[in-house]
């Protein structure tokens, strides 16, 4: 288990200061700030790093009862440290000597980004009452798996990559299946399939542990509004740098045991995490824009390799690999054979309040045929392109 520590974010009723103070994660002596210093707000404002007391203005908001969820939320990403027994707060100028009387009484939260995404115990949850292992996947078991639909000429329809749910109105997937070079030119993305287990079955239903039919609810599927490949992608390039795509739905889904999204990776350390080592989870049904495998979601469990090590394989087909870019598995017949191209790399983590899944990676490319030994999966990291889809989704 790949083990990260988190800023917590406040949470629950907050009756008065001492409940919120004790609901503050403080960072070690290594995360502090030296001197305060310079910070940026959850609105992206240049701000200062000072005691919370001394900022008058989010002062006065914290001691108001009852305190609006939207400023709780805005208080709990504003934290910036911990000093001396005190918490920092990411101040405003014209907060610091502004009480909440004369200035609009609630602090509300950029809604452009950030703020849309959903936050550990909102995303990549794990049912505590399975036990999951093997190839095939249980019923509900990683809900937020998309099938990527395309509609063909005279208007036949079928699903060639995979990817993930992330909010309740965006995917991520991967560059290559939205204007990738493999693509037919007749081809064109139209639609998203969320809740799916067996493509071959409509519901879907597996025995439960007394021998009873347990059923899922009919799948969605949800028509894409707008494809947004990554504007440095390169469909031709041989190392497909920047493969990573947003699909913006037709609507906003309705979260259910079957339909729930993946956290992506927030915290900076798991951003600039190369998960060197680690082992994580592939999931799909094994599609590519060129081929499919089967009709149940299957997963495989792959180790992260060392860059070095997986550079020199791909330095034999002349694909020169950047810092954007992972290498996972490599054991023969396994590894990505059994995750769809767009497809999630599944990374495990635990804070000080959630143990929850995280998108960790995109299935890029790999060795054809797929599970060749010795010839690991690349996959984009996703940490490297938060900020890309926190300034690009819109509410």
């Amino acid at each position: 288990m790949f083990k990260i520590e988190y800023i917590c974010f406040i949470c629950g009723i907050l009756a008065n200061l001492s409940a919120v103070l004790g609901q503050f994660y403080f960072p070690n002596e290594a995360t502090q700030v030296p001197n305060y210093g310079r910070c940026i707000t959850p609105n992206r404002e240049r701000a200062l790093c000072i005691h919370l007391e001394d900022c008058k203005y989010l002062y006065g908001v914290l001691t108001t009862s009852p305190l609006r969820d939207t400023d709780r939320l805005y208080l709990s990403r504003s934290q910036c440290g911990y000093t001396n027994g005190k918490v920092l707060i990411c101040c405003l100028d014209r907060y610091r000597d502004t009480s909440p009387t004369t200035m609009q009484q609630s602090v509300q939260p950029n809604i452009t980004n950030s703020n849309l995404l959903p936050l550990p115990g909102q995303c990549g949850n794990l049912l505590s009452n399975r036990i999951y292992g093997g190839v095939r996947t249980k019923i509900d078991e990683f809900p937020w798996m998309a099938l990527i639909e395309y509609t063909k000429t005279a208007g036949k329809k079928g699903h060639h990559c995979g990817g993930s749910l992330i909010s309740t109105r965006y995917v991520v997937t991967a560059s290559h299946c939205v204007n990738g070079k493999a693509l037919p030119a007749d081809w064109r993305l139209t639609g998203v399939r969320l809740g799916e287990w067996d493509t071959a079955t409509d519901p879907d239903c597996e025995l439960d542990v007394r021998g009873m039919k347990d059923c899922a609810p009919a799948h969605l599927d949800v028509p894409v509004e707008r494809t947004i490949p990554h504007p440095s992608y390169i469909p031709s390039s041989k190392n497909q740098v920047n493969d990573i795509a947003l699909l913006r739905l037709g609507n906003q889904v309705e979260y259910t045991d079957f339909v729930r999204p993946i956290c992506l990776p927030l915290d900076v350390n798991l951003r600039s995490a190369t998960f060197d080592g680690i082992t994580m989870d592939v999931a799909g049904w094994g599609k590519t824009e060129e081929m499919s495998s089967s009709n149940l979601k299957l997963k495989a469990a792959v180790e992260g390799t060392r860059m070095d090590d997986c550079q020199a394989v791909y330095n034999r087909q002349d694909i020169m690999l950047e810092d954007t870019q992972m290498c996972a598995g490599g054991k023969e017949g396994i590894d990505s054979c059994r995750g769809d191209s767009g497809g999630p790399l599944i990374g495990l983590d635990t804070n000080k309040v959630n143990t929850y899944y995280f998108l960790a990676g995109v299935v890029s490319f790999g060795p054809t045929p797929c599970g060749l030994a010795g010839w690991p999966g690349v996959y984009t990291l996703v940490g490297k392109y938060v900020d890309w889809i926190q300034n690009t989704i819109e509410p």
